[in-house]
C-alpha cells in the first residue's frame, strides 16, 4: 500500500485533532491578512481567505509566496508550508520583517503552519503552529493540507462538528464509475471551494498525470465548457449553480455532485487520483519531476 493511501485514510483522525486544538498566532478578527503558500498550500490559502472574508472577519488575500507584493501593508502574514523549507515561503517571511502593518504602523506579525518544526521556518516566523501529527511521507500532499484547512475553519467558527465523520464517509464511499474511466476532468467550485477545485485538479495531475482543469463554476460557461464531451467528467466541489449541471450533461460529459461537505468531497478526489495512478502503473508517492520541497539556489 502506498504512503499516500494510508495518509488519505488517516484524515478523519487528523481533522478531529485539529478541531480540538487552539493554537496561538492565527489571525484575529479585524486584522488585514495575507496568506501565502506554494502549490497545494496556495489552494488551501485561497479557500481560507475566501471563507474569512465571507465571514466578515477582515480583508484577507491569498498569494503564491513567490508573488507576494512587498509594498502592500498587512497586519499579519500567515504562511502554510508542510516542509518548512520552501525557498519562496522563507524569502517572503524574511522580507515581511522589514514591512509595516496596516493599522498600527508596526511590523506585520508572521505565523507559519508547518508539518516539521526542525526546519528553517521555525525561526523565520514569529509564531509557528505545529501540525507535525499530519506530516506525510508521500511527495503528494493530502492530510497536511486538509488538516490545516480544518484547523483554520475551526478558528473561524466555520468547521461543522461532523466534519471528521464526513471524512470517514468520503474515505469509504465508492468512487464514481464514470470518473474511473474518464479521459479528462474538470473541477468546479464557488466561493471558498474554488481553491478546493484547484487542489482536486492538482492532485490528479500530480499523482496520475491526468488532463485536469479547474475554474470558478460560473466561469465554466465562458469557454471551458467547449471541451465537455462524452468520456469526460465535470466534478463540482459544493453545490453547483442552478442549471449548470444540466448544461454540462447536454454535452455528453458526466457530472459528479455530492451532499458531503466540500472539504470531505476533496478526499474522494484524492482517492481518485491514487486509483488512476495505480491503474496506469504509476507510483502515486513519487510523481514525475516533483520533490517534497522546492529549495532554490540563492544568488
Amino acid at each position: 500500500m502506498s504512503h499516500v493511501t494510508t495518509e488519505i485514510a488517516s484524515q478523519p483522525e487528523c481533522w478531529s485533532r485539529a478541531l480540538e486544538s487552539k493554537p496561538e498566532g492565527l489571525p484575529e478578527p479585524g486584522e488585514r491578512v495575507a496568506v501565502l503558500g506554494c502549490g497545494t498550500s496556495l489552494y488551501i490559502a485561497q479557500a481560507y481567505a475566501s471563507l474569512r472574508e465571507e465571514a466578515g472577519l477582515g480583508e484577507t488575500d491569498a498569494f503564491a509566496a513567490s508573488a507576494f507584493p512587498e509594498t502592500r501593508r498587512y497586519d499579519r502574514v500567515l504562511a502554510i508550508t508542510r516542509s518548512g523549507t520552501t525557498t519562496e515561503v522563507l524569502t517572503a517571511l524574511a522580507r515581511t520583517r522589514a514591512r509595516t502593518g496596516a493599522r498600527t504602523g508596526a511590523r506585520a506579525a508572521t505565523t507559519a503552519i508547518t508539518g516539521d518544526l526542525a526546519t528553517p521556518v521555525a525561526t523565520a516566523a514569529d509564531t509557528v503552529v505545529d501540525l507535525s501529527f499530519a506530516d506525510e511521507k508521500s511527495v503528494v500532499q493530502t492530510r497536511f493540507a486538509t488538516t490545516a484547512l480544518a484547523l483554520l475553519r475551526h478558528h473561524l467558527g466555520l468547521a461543522p462538528a461532523e466534519l471528521p465523520a464526513q471524512a470517514r464517509t468520503a474515505v469509504l464511499d465508492e468512487l464514481p464509475e464514470a470518473a474511473l474511466a474518464a479521459e479528462q476532468f474538470t473541477f468546479l467550485g464557488t466561493g471558498w471551494t474554488v481553491g478546493l477545485a484547484h487542489e482536486a485538479a492538482l492532485k490528479l495531475r500530480e499523482a496520475s498525470g491526468s488532463w485536469t482543469e479547474s475554474y470558478p463554476a460560473m466561469e465554466y460557461r465562458h469557454g471551458p465548457i467547449s471541451i465537455s464531451a462524452p468520456g469526460r467528467v465535470v466534478w463540482f466541489l459544493g453545490a453547483p449553480p442552478a442549471g449548470l449541471p444540466e448544461q454540462v450533461r447536454a454535452t455528453g460529459a458526466a457530472v459528479v455532485t455530492s451532499d458531503l461537505d466540500p472539504q470531505a468531497e476533496l478526499v474522494r478526489a484524492q482517492r481518485l487520483a491514487v486509483a488512476l495512478a495505480e491503474r496506469r502503473g504509476l507510483d502515486p508517492d513519487q510523481p514525475r519531476n516533483l520533490t517534497r520541497s522546492i529549495i532554490l539556489d540563492q544568488p
